[in-house]
């Protein structure tokens, strides 16, 4: 009897191995043979499923979004606007092994970014997403009345999309200067200016 190989589960052990190549080397080192190395597969199996290296890239660049849209999905969310939007912003902070791990290797295709249109594409497909999700935090706060009276809705969630990166960069680059407590304090100092104090 054939045996039955699962197609999707194949596809996202090559991405796993996309993923440890472009952190522990650099994104360049993702090439379709040292995947199939990594993966532990011949040349052709890993072919048969990824024909180029953009393909593999962008493969496992879905795999890792999908999974912090899981664990987003997952929060047990509170109702209570300023934990939950604290929590969320924690689920993209490199607060933990996880967390660092994937931060490590967005910051890689983001460089990768600049030159390549397939990831650039894809780049700008989840900026844009986080975007409106920032947004949508911003007007949850302004329509229950949350928000400090005369802000500018479009213009903070703007500021919030770029505190929140700006910490995963600083802190995936630099974790000696910031522990996951202090991060988390910034990120509370500044819902503290949106955030009406009664």
């Amino acid at each position: 009897m054939p045996k039955i190989v699962d197609h999707e589960k194949r596809k996202q052990h090559i991405a796993e191995a996309v993923l440890r190549l472009v952190r522990r080397e650099g994104i360049e080192s993702a090439s379709v043979r040292r995947v199939a190395e990594e993966a532990g597969l011949t040349l052709g199996a890993l072919r048969h499923y990824f024909d180029a290296q953009h393909d593999l890239l962008a493969y496992a660049m879905r795999l890792l979004i999908g999974r912090v849209r899981a664990r987003i999905d997952a929060l047990p969310l509170t109702g209570h606007a300023r934990t939950d939007i604290e929590l969320i912003i924690a689920q993209l902070a490199p607060l933990d092994e996880e967390r660092l791990a994937e931060s490590e290797v967005w910051l890689a295709f983001a460089g990768k970014a600049v030159s390549d249109p397939a990831i650039r594409a894809l780049s700008r497909e989840v900026h844009e997403a986080l975007y409106e999700g920032f947004k949508r935090m911003i007007a949850s706060l302004c329509e229950r009345g949350l928000a400090r009276p005369g802000i500018d809705p479009e213009l903070e969630a703007r500021r919030l999309h770029a505190l929140a990166d700006g910490l995963v960069v600083h802190y995936t680059t630099y974790a000696e200067h910031l522990d996951p407590a202090g991060l988390m304090r910034i990120v509370s100092a500044h819902l503290d200016g949106l955030i009406r104090a009664d």
